[in-house]
């Protein structure tokens, strides 16, 4: 009679290289190359579902446009104003302002997406997957990213065409997008925290309403800060952005303000994503 023997295999020390692939597939302790890898493919996963609707990146530009070109001209004389000390025409120092203001309003619906993905059982069938956790997060802040740099990309092109002047040059306007990207992912990461743990869309709404109007308005985005108490602005990191903009695209950009400020926004936008990953996971163990 033949006898059969159950090998332990990764559980034995003697195959150490069974081992190293038992430990790499289990949950929490997948490599950062398979990382990568995996945001990779999530990444383009969300992506060709925008390229299949590119009306939504076409709708979410129409506020600033109406911002941009209305907006712009209603009051175009607010640089007359005694104090303004802004050398330029109101075009060129209302574009920084509106790609900051659209980075951040769009990407906090972003909670949305991830409430639609819990109610439609798809993030559950990840999670059962051995799919990288990280990765799954990941994916839908550069997806973002990319939304955030199109739409940004789509206000510096209509400005230039409205007449708008970016000194500054490529560079100028690169600053300038990078940080929006990075706002973007802040409040993203947020809008993703509040989706997962609230569930609920009412939640994001009010959230959306809480934040973005007074953060908006206690800006420089359409006034000069010397014309407000300078304690609200130098607080708004949606204000930071509008300054990055602003000095980028200027005559004489100020590059060493401009790292300080993008060191500021980097470092919220990845404490942000640590409580993102953090959400996730919390939700991860109530299913």
């Amino acid at each position: 009679m033949t006898t059969m023997q159950i090998d332990s295999g990764p559980s034995s020390p003697s195959n150490p290289s069974a081992v190293a692939r038992f430990h790499a597939a289990q949950p929490g302790t997948v490599s950062f190359r398979t990382t990568v890898a995996h945001t990779w493919y999530l990444t383009g996963r969300k992506l060709h579902a925008l390229v299949r609707q590119p009306w939504v990146l076409a709708f979410s530009v129409i506020q600033p446009v109406i911002w941009l070109f209305l907006f712009g001209q209603l009051f175009r004389r607010i640089i007359d104003i005694p104090g303004f000390a802004y050398h330029g025409t109101y075009l060129d120092y209302l574009v920084p302002g509106l790609i900051a203001m659209n980075a951040m309003s769009n990407n906090m619906w972003a909670g949305m997406a991830m409430i639609e993905e819990i109610e439609r059982g798809t993030l559950n069938r990840f999670l059962a997957a051995p799919a990288s956790r990280i990765g799954i997060m990941n994916a839908s802040v550069v997806e973002q990213a990319v939304s955030t740099t199109v739409q940004s990309l789509i206000i510096v092109g209509l400005g230039l065409a409205g007449g708008a002047r970016y000194h500054g040059g490529v560079a100028g306007v690169a600053a300038m997008v990078a940080a929006s990207i990075l706002v973007g992912v802040v409040f993203g990461a947020l809008s993703n925290a509040v989706g997962m743990t609230l569930r609920s869309r009412e939640a994001i709404i009010g959230v959306y309403t809480f934040f973005m109007l007074p953060l908006m308005f206690l800006s420089s985005a359409f006034m000069q800060t010397s014309l407000m108490p300078g304690w609200i602005a130098s607080r708004n990191p949606l204000n930071w952005v509008v300054q990055i903009g602003r000095s980028a695209v200027s005559a004489q950009p100020d590059w060493a303000a401009i790292g300080v400020r993008c060191a500021g926004l980097l470092v919220l936008a990845v404490a942000c994503v640590a409580i993102s990953v953090a959400t996730f996971r919390s939700y991860r163990k109530n299913v």
